[in-house]
């Protein structure tokens, strides 16, 4: 039997179609080479934006039609179709009404299902069907973390990884669907955390990154508790611990890992985290960060808008001044910080004066990088049903601004950088040549460098020489 999944959205669809693929290899399933020959097609998807479901809703008609010519041809069997994630939690069985060819429907708490969707995709397979009722419960399924979340391919060794700590938002950003499609925060047991971190270094991880939709709102409760691996663990009988503790449990785990050059090495030797909120950005976790190096010198910190009374409307629970004296802080404890952020623009009652407080914050902040975005209504969040809407043509043209801004921004800071030395990771070959290989700094900058597939993997110190774009070429050291 075979699968082939398809993943939209976010890091943490990412990592969950990756235990997705770890369950299905458990129960015995290989991965297709294409949809085409695939007995069961899994879609995971997003919500987030009124484009991304658009896009699914294509991905699901190009999906009916092939399975209405696969049903009437004698010599291909029937296959099996799943939607999963954050579209699915947010329609449910709506989707089946409207596009009958779908067979189940998996939202975001009910990844437990899975195991018992193969047994049954099995079992129409035997029977020349596509689908066979799931025996259901009047419970409605709890959310549960997988123990690994590793894309682990025979063709593609992974040095990088994503390794979930919470799930869930509280905040309820008025222009935001993920806490009606996530649920409330939910904190993953420390234990688990640090046991994934030892699993995924093991199989040759050199960089991992902790996932959640506000990562630092990270609180681990006795009252929470899981099974354990450990017997009388002290951090499972601690009656909390939050973000900043997990930062020091993680960094005192891993230990002052020596950045191996060698190919081969193993041991993940480098820490990211995703997304934080800067509300939730304590001076704890700045101290823990910068009194270890495991801990990558970047953050993703979305500040959205740079009007006080637009953070307002948000429901962001911060002002400008309190956003950029957290950047002063992080910048005075770790002066080789860089920044990235996310930016809204064209949100309901936004004005000129506005609109111009966005881009004096990014000149006085100067990101590295941005994902710069126009306001879209979403169905089910307060910001829906907002009075003062902003045209389709401001938006664009407010947004061209805010995108040609960035644009200055990063290429001033690259090329300030030209000529620095710097540890990269690197990740793999070239796309454009195959005898240079890809790699990334802790500022999370791409790089080009000269060299053979045996180093892919290992860390090497490189002086950044020459930028091409937004990519620097480099020569070993």
């Amino acid at each position: 039997m075979k699968y082939f999944f398809e993943t939209y959205g976010c890091q943490m669809n990412s990592a969950e179609t990756a235990a997705l693929t770890l369950a299905a290899a458990e129960c015995g399933w290989k991965e297709a080479t294409g949809a085409a020959t695939a007995d069961l097609i899994l879609l995971n998807t997003c919500s987030v934006r009124e484009t991304a479901e658009q896009r699914v809703r294509g991905r699901l008609a190009h999906y009916t039609a092939l399975k209405k010519k696969r049903t009437s041809a004698s010599t291909a069997p029937p296959f099996t179709l799943v939607m999963a994630g954050c579209m699915a939690e947010r329609l449910g069985e709506k989707l089946k009404q409207e596009f009958p060819a779908v067979d189940y429907v998996m939202g975001t708490s009910a990844r437990s299902r899975f195991p018992r969707i193969l047994e049954a995709a099995e079992q129409a397979r035997r029977l020349g069907q596509s689908a066979q009722p799931l025996v259901e419960t009047d419970e409605k399924p709890a959310f549960t973390f997988s123990q690994l979340h590793l894309e682990d391919k025979a063709e593609k060794t992974p040095f990088r990884s994503f390794v979930p700590i919470m799930h869930g938002c509280n905040n309820y950003c008025s222009y935001c669907i993920v806490p009606y499609v996530r649920g409330r925060e939910v904190s993953r047991s420390p234990d688990s955390i640090l046991e994934e971190i030892r699993l995924v270094g093991e199989r040759g991880v050199r960089e991992v990154t902790l996932l959640g939709q506000n990562v630092n709102s990270y609180l681990w409760e006795n009252s929470q508790r899981e099974s354990s691996q450990r017997e009388n663990s002290q951090r499972e009988n601690s009656r909390r611990l939050d973000f900043p503790g997990l930062l020091e449990l993680v960094g005192q785990n891993l230990g002052s890992q020596n950045l191996d050059a060698s190919p081969g090495g193993k041991g993940v030797s480098w820490v990211r985290f995703l997304s934080s909120h800067p509300k939730d950005f304590s001076p704890q976790a700045i101290r823990v960060m910068a009194g270890n190096p495991v801990f990558c010198r970047h953050i993703h910190l979305c500040v959205q808008h740079g009007s006080d009374r637009m953070l307002s409307a948000m429901n962001r629970h911060y002002t400008r001044r309190q956003y950029l004296d957290l950047v002063a802080a992080l910048r005075a404890a770790m002066p080789e910080l860089s920044l990235s952020t996310d930016i809204l623009v064209g949100f309901p009652g936004e004005t000129e004066a506005d609109h111009e407080e966005t881009l004096s914050l990014m000149e006085e902040v100067k990101f590295l990088y941005a994902y710069m975005y126009h306001f879209n209504p979403r169905e089910g969040t307060v910001a829906y049903s907002l009075p003062g809407r902003i045209s389709e043509e401001v938006k664009r043209q407010r947004l061209s601004q805010v995108i040609a801004l960035q644009k200055r921004h990063t290429a001033q800071i690259l090329k300030s950088r030209v000529g620095a030395q710097a540890i990269v990771l690197i990740e793999g070959i070239s796309r454009k040549n195959a005898d240079e290989l890809i790699g990334r700094t802790e500022r999370d900058e791409m790089v080009v460098v000269p060299g053979s597939a045996g180093t892919i993997g290992s860390f090497v110190k490189l002086t950044l020489s020459s930028l091409r774009g937004n990519t620097f070429r480099s020569e070993k050291n």
